[in-house]
C-alpha cells in the first residue's frame, strides 16, 4: 500500500534526499543528485519500481520516530510484544561516491526482521546485473550506475530483490550501507555504519546549534531551516524546491510537476530566513547561485534553473509509472522554465537589495547585472505574462506580475539611494510611477473593493497578498485591507488560503487542487501588518498542526482528505513557516516588521 506523503520523513546528503516511509521502506531516491534518474522509485509506481524497506517480519509492529535532535539522521523505532528495535538512517557524501547508511538497534528483546532491497536505475526501469564481490559485498550495475551493499547479514536473491531475513537482540547493532559510485571508478572503500552515524550526527548538531530566532517557535524554525540546507546543494548553493517529481497537488490529478529545480522566486524569502537565523554564510551562498544563473543576457532570464545554474529542463513523461496513486502524468524536467513569468526581476532585485541591507558583502558585477535587467524590464514589462502560478493556459497581465515589475525598479532606486549605486534614477523612478498606477487603475476592482488576478478581471487570487508585504501599498490602505477581506470571502477554505480559483479555467487545466501552504503564511503575515495578531498566531499555529510526526510540509494540504499534497518536503513552504514566525515574534515592533521586506514604507512619487 502507497505511503501517504505525510507518512515520508527525508534523510540526505546535500547533493540528493530519500525518502523513508514510517514502514521502513525508502520509496524515492535519485543518484547522485537530486535531479538525477532515481533508482527506488516506488513512490511513483510500486515496490516493482525500485525500494529498499527494513522492518519487523511482524507488520502489526507499533511504530514510532524522531531526528536525533538538531540532526538529519532518523530513528524509526519498531515494537513488538517479542522486542524491539531502532532503525536509524542517514546519508552522507564521499571522495564523489554517496552512501545510504542504515543501522538496526536491538533495544528489547528478539525481533525477527526482513530486509527487501530492489533497485531500478532511470527511474524504476532498468534492472540491475547483480553479482556478489569476493569481499563479500554485493555490487549492482546498470550502464553508469553502480551500487554496493555492505552487511555481514546473510542474502539471497528473490524475485530480482536482494532479500535479508535477520534477528537483532537487545544491545546488539546490524549494520547496512549501500554506497554509489560511478560504475567505471574504482570501488569505494568500505566504512563502518556506525561511525558513519556519529560523525553525520555531529556535524548537523554543529550548524544547527548556531540557529538563532524563532521565539517560542524556535525548534520548529530549526527543523525547517535544517530541511532547507539539506535541499541545498553544498557546492553550487542552490535550493531545490522539494525533493520529488510528480506528487499530485490534486490526488488523482494531472497537476503533477518536477520541483528538483532552483526557482529564482524563492530568492528574497530564502535569503531572509537565512540571515535572521543567523546564517550568513548559506546566505551568501544562495545569493552567489542566484548571481551566476541569472548571469547572461536579460532577455533569457528564466524563472528555474538546475542546481548548478543549467537552463535546459526538458520535459518529459514516464510512461512506466503509474503515478503516486494513480496521479499521472509522472513528469521528468519542467516546461515552465521557459515562460515568461515578469515577477521573478522584482525577486532577483529584491534579494540582491536586501543582501546589501543585510551586509553580504557588494559585488560590482552584480550592479552592472541589475541595471541589465532592470533596462530589459522596462522594455517589456507591459506584456502579458504566464504569472506566478505557471499557468499553462493564455498569457495575461497578472496584478501580481505588475506589482513585482514596481518592486525591480523599486529596489535599483533604493541601491542607488542608499548605497550610492550609479544609475539613471530618474528614469526609473518615472518608469516606476507608470507602473503603479497602471496597477493601481486596471488592477483594482472598485466595486469588489479589492485587487484582482489580472487585469480586467473579477478573480481573486492569493498572490495579491504580498501588495503590502513588498511594500508596494501600506497595510492601512483601504485596497489593502479590501483585498485581504476579499481573500478571506473567496478564498479561504477550512481555514486555508487557495491559491485562486481553479474553476476559473485560467490556468488550462482541470479544476481542483489543496491549499497552497505558503500563501497561507503569508495571511499571517497580512494580519501581522494589520496588527490582528491574535488571529496570525491563530493562523500560524493550524498551520504548524499540518506538519508531520517529524515537523515537515508539503506543497499543499487538502482539508477534505485532511492529506498533505503535492512535491515534498516543499522549500517554499518551510521558507515561509520560518519568515511568519520571525514575524510573529516581532509583532511588538511593526514599523521594523513592515520594513524588513519593503525596505520602509510605501510613500513618494509612485505610490
Amino acid at each position: 500500500m502507497t505511503n501517504r506523503i505525510e507518512d515520508y520523513a527525508v534523510i540526505g546528503n546535500r547533493e540528493t534526499m530519500a525518502l523513508v516511509g514510517r514502514d521502513g521502506a525508502i520509496d524515492w531516491l535519485c543518484l547522485p543528485r537530486f535531479d538525477s534518474p532515481a533508482c527506488f522509485a516506488a513512490l511513483l509506481g510500486g515496490p516493482e519500481n525500485g525500494r529498499w524497506r527494513i522492518a519487523p517480519a511482524d507488520s502489526a509492529a507499533r511504530v514510532t520516530r524522531r531526528y536525533r535532535d538538531g540532526t538529519l539522521v532518523l530513528e524509526t523505532r519498531f515494537e513488538t510484544p517479542d522486542g524491539a528495535a531502532t532503525l536509524i538512517d542517514c546519508m552522507r557524501r564521499r571522495d564523489g561516491s554517496a552512501d545510504i547508511v542504515r543501522l538496526v538497534r536491538g533495544e528489547r528483546g528478539r525481533l525477527a526482521m526482513r530486509s527487501d532491497l530492489a533497485i531500478r536505475f532511470d527511474y524504476g526501469r532498468d534492472v540491475p546485473w547483480v553479482s556478489r564481490l569476493p569481499c563479500g559485498r554485493l555490487r549492482a550495475i546498470a550502464g553508469p550506475d553502480r551500487l554496493v551493499l555492505d552487511t555481514p547479514v546473510r542474502l539471497r536473491g528473490e524475485d530480482l530483490t536482494t532479500v535479508a531475513e535477520f534477528e537483532v537482540a537487545a544491545g546488539q547493532e546490524v549494520p547496512f550501507l549501500l554506497t554509489w559510485s560511478p560504475s567505471f571508478h574504482p570501488l569505494p572503500a568500505r566504512a563502518d555504519a556506525a561511525a558513519v552515524i556519529e560523525a553525520e550526527a555531529g556535524a548537523w548538531q554543529a550548524w544547527s546549534s548556531r540557529c538563532a530566532g524563532g521565539g517560542e517557535w524556535a525548534e520548529a524554525v530549526r527543523r525547517s531551516l535544517i530541511t532547507l540546507r539539506a535541499l541545498a546543494h553544498h557546492e553550487t548553493g542552490g535550493i531545490v524546491a522539494a525533493a520529488t517529481t510528480s506528487l499530485p497537488e490534486q490526488i488523482g490529478g494531472p497537476r503533477n510537476w518536477d520541483y528538483r529545480f532552483c526557482w529564482l522566486r524563492d530568492a528574497t524569502l530564502t535569503l531572509l530566513a537565512l540571515m535572521d537565523a543567523g546564517y550568513a554564510e548559506e546566505a551568501a551562498s544562495w545569493r552567489e547561485w542566484l548571481l551566476r544563473a541569472a548571469a547572461g543576457s536579460p532577455k533569457n532570464l528564466q524563472i528555474m534553473y538546475g542546481l548548478a545554474g543549467e537552463r535546459r529542463l526538458d520535459e518529459w513523461e514516464v510512461p512506466w509509472l503509474g503515478g503516486y496513486e494513480g496521479s499521472r502524468p509522472v513528469r521528468i524536467g519542467n516546461a515552465a522554465s521557459g515562460q515568461l513569468q515578469l515577477d521573478v526581476y522584482g525577486e532577483v532585485m529584491d534579494a540582491l537589495y536586501h543582501g546589501r541591507r543585510t551586509g553580504i558583502e557588494a559585488l560590482e558585477d552584480a550592479w552592472n547585472l541589475e541595471k541589465a535587467l532592470v533596462n530589459h524590464l522596462m522594455q517589456i514589462w507591459e506584456q502579458p505574462d504566464d504569472g506566478i502560478w505557471e499557468v499553462r493556459g493564455d498569457r495575461q497581465h497578472f496584478t501580481h506580475s505588475k506589482v513585482m515589475a514596481w518592486v525591480a525598479l523599486d529596489r535599483a532606486i533604493r541601491s542607488a539611494e542608499e548605497f550610492g549605486m550609479r544609475g539613471p534614477v530618474a528614469h526609473w523612478r518615472a518608469v516606476r510611477a507608470r507602473i503603479h498606477a497602471e496597477v493601481c487603475e486596471r488592477g483594482f476592482d472598485p466595486g469588489l473593493g479589492s485587487f484582482v488576478q489580472a487585469f480586467g478581471a473579477r478573480h481573486l487570487d492569493a498572490s495579491l497578498l504580498m501588495i503590502p508585504l513588498v511594500g508596494f501599498l501600506p497595510p492601512e490602505d483601504p485596497r489593502v485591507r479590501g483585498t485581504v477581506a476579499a481573500i478571506e470571502r473567496e478564498l479561504l477554505r477550512d481555514g486555508f488560503v487557495l491559491r485562486y480559483d481553479t474553476g476559473s479555467a485560467v490556468d488550462g487545466l482541470p479544476a481542483g487542487e489543496g491549499a497552497f501552504l505558503a500563501c497561507s503564511f503569508w495571511l499571517a503575515d497580512n494580519y501581522v501588518l494589520l496588527g490582528r495578531t491574535a488571529e496570525a498566531r491563530a493562523m500560524f499555529e493550524r498551520l504548524l498542526d499540518l506538519r508531520n510526526d517529524v515537523g515537515l510540509l508539503a506543497e499543499e494540504y487538502d482539508p477534505a482528505l485532511r492529506r498533505q499534497v503535492g512535491n515534498f518536503p516543499q522549500a517554499f513552504s518551510h521558507i515561509a513557516l520560518v519568515n511568519t514566525a520571525h514575524n510573529l515574534t516581532s509583532a511588538h515592533k511593526p514599523a521594523q516588521r513592515r520594513a524588513r521586506r519593503a525596505g520602509h514604507a510605501a510613500s513618494g512619487p509612485g505610490h
